[in-house]
């Protein structure tokens, strides 16, 4: 084979890989990132909770532990749900990824949140909020490519995620952040 013959072979492998990547990338463009009213999470009771049902409110996912220094903050939650209920959902995911803060059982869970702090608001069962066993709630929450918006890690408990009435993530609120604090109420007036 000469070498014209190789040099243009080279050239049109080439191209046509440069090609497949480009309709890659513009697949990728176009593809719809996954909505978060496509995921579900189990409730403590067991019960299957379809985001798709708060379609038309904000909703503010919580990592919580009952062991946790930030713990307190449940009271904080709950008059954020009594005050704002008709625009905002709030759901607790107890997590024991965080020097072990929520080692109880489902039941546990649901009556320490009850009888310390009269929780009314919803609490899922315990998940993993990061690492391999990640939920896909996490996933979607820590990841751009996912929400369209930002990559974060989930680094402790009483982290917070808001999302728009559309679904769409809007802001990332580090633990030290009171629910009731300006910085949280201004996205509900």
């Amino acid at each position: 084979m000469s070498n014209f013959f190789k040099s243009k072979l080279f050239a049109m492998s080439l191209l046509g890989l440069l090609t497949m990547s480009f309709l890659n990338k513009v697949e990728e463009i176009k593809a719809p990132m996954k909505s978060i009213y496509d995921i579900s999470i189990q409730s403590l009771e067991g019960e299957k909770i379809d985001l798709n049902q708060f379609k038309g409110k904000k909703i503010l996912f919580v990592n919580v532990a009952s062991k946790c220094g930030y713990t307190p903050q449940y009271k904080d939650l709950q008059a954020l749900n009594d005050q704002y209920k008709d625009k905002l959902v709030i759901i607790g995911v107890p997590c024991n990824q965080f020097m072990s803060q929520e080692p109880g059982s489902n039941e546990e869970i649901a009556q320490f949140c009850e009888r310390n702090y009269g929780v009314s608001f919803l609490i899922t069962d315990k998940v993993k909020v990061k690492g391999d066993e990640q939920h896909k709630l996490y996933q979607w929450l820590t990841s751009k490519k996912m929400n369209g918006s930002t990559d974060s890690k989930v680094k402790w408990n009483f982290q917070k995620y808001l999302i728009s009435e559309t679904g769409e993530l809007v802001q990332i609120f580090a633990s030290g952040v009171n629910p009731l604090d300006e910085e949280i109420i201004n996205y509900l007036k």
